[in-house]
């Protein structure tokens, strides 16, 4: 399983991976990308991201060709005004991305997510390793 960076102003590979992530390349898109953990366990892999602010249902988490891809929505807007204009407004929203090739060695049927806390976490059961058989080959 291969992670696809973190876009962040301070990475210097972030001018060298610009490949991995194509979707954030495009006009106008600006995305939050969420902080995770990746745990390789010996029987599946477990993504834990941090969504703060952002409810189940604006969550999509979708699968295409071994990507594994986390998109979110954070529509949390508080402000405080005085007289009309904002005073002081810190917490973020917006959109969240991230996307994590997860190859062929996972089952891609069996993956489950659970979102619990701001906390979404998803496992991906490893596929079995198929042994090679040693075979003999009959020389004619």
């Amino acid at each position: 399983m291969n992670l696809i960076p973190r876009r962040s102003v301070f990475d210097i590979d972030n001018f060298f991976d610009d490949f991995l992530a194509p979707a954030q390349r495009q006009a106008g898109a600006n995305f939050f990308s969420p902080r995770v953990d990746v745990k390789d366990n010996k029987d599946h892999v477990e993504i834990s991201a941090e969504l703060p602010g952002v409810k189940k249902e604006d969550i999509d988490v979708t699968l295409e060709n071994g990507v594994l891809t986390l998109t979110a929505e954070s529509r949390h807007e508080e402000k405080e005004e005085k007289e009309g204009r904002t005073i002081r407004q810190e917490r973020r929203y917006g959109k969240y991305m991230r996307s994590f090739d997860l190859g062929s060695g996972v089952k891609e049927k069996d993956i489950k997510a659970h979102f619990e806390n701001g906390v979404l976490t998803l496992k991906a059961p490893k596929a079995e390793e198929k042994k090679q058989e040693a075979r003999r080959i009959q020389i004619q």
